[in-house]
C-alpha cells in the first residue's frame, strides 16, 4: 500500500481525501442555498445559530482521528498491530463518551445552549429545533470523522471518500426531499444535516467490525496506560484541532473589523459569499494534507526518511501548483460563483469580486503552510506543528486586522489573512533553512 514513487502515493492518499472533503464542503454550501431559498431570512439565521457547535464537533473529532492517526501509523510502521488497535480504540472510547456527554447536556440545557450561541427571541424557536437534532446526533457526527480517519490510516483511503462523499450526497438529496416534498421546514433540514453522519458511519463500520484490516474493536480497559493513550492522542490532535477551528475565529475576527471599519450590511454579506469561496479553496489543502498524513507518519516509523522528505518536496510542488489555480480561478471567474447566492444584488456581486482578489492574493501559500503543519504533526514534531498553525490563524491576523487599517486605510483589512500566510510561510521557510543549516 506505501510502495510506488510520490506521484502514485498522493494520488492514492491525498486526493481521495480531498475529494471527500470536497463534496463535503459543497454540501454545507448547498445546505445554505437550500434554507435561504425555500426557508427566508429567519431559517437561515437559526441554523447559523448552530455552525458555531457543528465546527467545535467537527473540530474535535478532526482532532482526535489526527492525534490517533499519527500514533496509529508510527506504531503499525514499527509492525506493533497491538499497540495500534489500542490507540484506536482509545480515540473511539473517547469520541463516543465526548458525543454521550453533548448529547445528554445538549438536550437538558438546549434553550441556554441556543442563547450562549447568540440566538434572539426572534429565533429562539427555529434555533432550539435546529440544535435538537444536531445535539442529539453528536456522536455519529464525531464517529464519521474518526473512523474515516482511522480507514486512511488502516490503508483504505477510497473506503474513507466513498463514505464522506456518500453522507454529503445523502445530505444534499435530504435537503430536498424534507424542506420540498415533506414540507418539514427548518426541522426537515435539521434531521438532514443530523442524518447524513450515519450514512457515513454505517459504510464504514464493516470494515471495523468484520476486522478487515489492521484496527478493530476491541475491549479497552480504563487503566493507567488508557489515560496516558489518550493524552498522547490529545497533544498530537492540538495542531490539526486549531487548524480548523480557527475557521470560526478568523470569521468572527473578520465580521468584527468589517463593522468596525463601517462596511455595514453589504460588508458582511460580501464577507459572507467570500467565506463560502475561502471554504473551498482551504478543503482543497486540508483533504490532500490529511492523506498524506499516514504516509508521512509510516515513511518516519519504517526509518525512510528520505522517501519522507521526497514526499513532502513532491507535495509542495502539487500544493502550490493547486493554490496558484485556485487563485487564478478567483481572479477570473469569482463572479461565477458569487451570482449562485446574490443573482439579484449586482452592488454585491460586484463589491465581493472586488474584495476577492486581495483576500486571496497570498492563498497559494496558505496549502504551503498547510503541508508542514500535516507533515510536523505526522512525524510527532508537535511544537513545530502548533507554532505554524497558531501563527497563521491565531496570532497574526488579529495582529494584522488590527494594524494595517489605521496604516493603510480600511481597504487593507481585505488582504490580512493573505498577509498572515504570506509571513507565516517565510517563517516555515526560514526554519526549514535553519534546520540545514544547524
Amino acid at each position: 500500500m506505501y510502495e510506488g514513487r510520490s506521484l502514485a502515493l498522493f494520488f492514492r492518499f491525498a486526493v481521495p481525501q480531498m475529494i471527500g472533503l470536497l463534496f463535503n464542503s459543497v454540501y454545507t454550501i448547498v445546505d445554505g442555498v437550500f434554507i435561504g431559498h425555500r426557508l427566508g431570512r429567519e431559517a437561515r439565521a437559526a441554523a447559523a445559530v448552530a455552525v458555531p457547535l457543528i465546527e467545535i464537533l467537527i473540530s474535535v473529532a478532526i482532532a482526535a482521528g489526527a492525534g490517533a492517526g499519527v500514533l496509529i501509523a508510527a506504531r503499525l510502521g514499527a509492525g506493533d498491530g497491538s499497540g495500534a488497535r489500542r490507540l484506536f480504540n482509545t480515540a473511539a472510547w473517547m469520541l463516543g463518551a465526548a458525543g454521550l456527554l453533548v448529547c445528554a447536556l445538549g438536550n437538558l440545557f438546549l434553550e441556554p445552549l441556543a442563547r450562549l450561541l447568540g440566538a434572539s427571541e426572534e429565533v429562539l424557536a427555529p434555533a432550539c429545533a435546529y440544535l435538537w437534532f444536531i445535539v442529539t446526533f453528536a456522536p455519529f457526527q464525531l464517529f464519521s470523522f474518526l473512523l474515516g480517519g482511522m480507514a486512511r490510516n488502516d490503508g483504505r483511503p477510497r473506503l474513507a471518500m466513498t463514505a464522506m462523499i456518500l453522507g454529503a450526497g445523502s445530505n444534499i438529496l435530504l435537503d430536498y426531499v424534507f424542506m420540498y416534498p415533506l414540507n418539514l421546514g427548518i426541522r426537515g433540514a435539521a434531521m438532514a444535516t443530523a442524518l447524513g453522519p450515519i450514512f457515513s458511519v454505517l459504510i464504514l463500520l464493516p470494515h471495523f467490525l468484520g476486522r478487515r484490516g489492521e484496527l478493530y474493536f476491541a475491549p479497552c480497559p480504563l487503566r493507567r496506560r488508557w489515560l496516558a493513550d489518550a493524552g498522547g492522542i490529545l497533544v498530537c490532535g492540538v495542531p490539526s484541532f486549531v487548524m480548523e477551528f480557527s475557521i470560526g475565529i478568523v470569521t468572527f475576527l473578520y465580521n468584527f473589523a468589517i463593522a468596525r471599519w463601517g462596511y455595514g450590511e453589504l460588508g458582511l454579506a460580501a464577507y459572507l459569499v467570500i467565506g463560502y469561496l475561502m471554504l473551498i479553496i482551504l478543503t482543497l489543502f486540508l483533504g490532500m494534507a490529511e492523506g498524506l498524513q499516514p504516509v508521512f507518519s509510516r515513511f518516519m516509523a519504517t526509518g525512510e526518511r528520505e522517501r519522507g522528505l521526497a514526499m513532502r518536496r513532491f507535495s509542495t510542488g502539487a500544493f502550490l501548483g493547486v493554490g496558484l489555480v485556485s487563485c487564478l480561478l478567483v481572479f477570473t471567474c469569482s463572479r461565477w460563483f458569487f451570482l449562485a447566492f446574490a443573482p439579484e444584488d449586482p452592488e454585491l456581486i460586484a463589491f465581493a469580486v472586488d474584495r476577492a482578489a486581495p483576500y486571496f492574493c497570498g492563498f497559494f501559500l496558505t496549502g504551503f503552510n498547510i503541508l508542514m503543519i500535516s507533515f510536523w504533526q505526522a512525524t510527532q514534531e508537535t511544537g513545530r506543528a502548533l507554532a505554524v498553525s497558531l501563527l497563521r490563524s491565531v496570532i497574526l491576523p488579529p495582529a494584522l486586522l488590527l494594524i494595517l487599517p489605521p496604516l493603510l486605510g480600511r481597504e487593507a483589512l481585505w488582504v490580512c489573512q493573505s498577509a498572515a500566510d504570506a509571513l507565516t510561510a517565510l517563517f516555515v521557510i526560514f526554519f526549514l533553512v535553519f534546520s540545514r543549516l544547524s
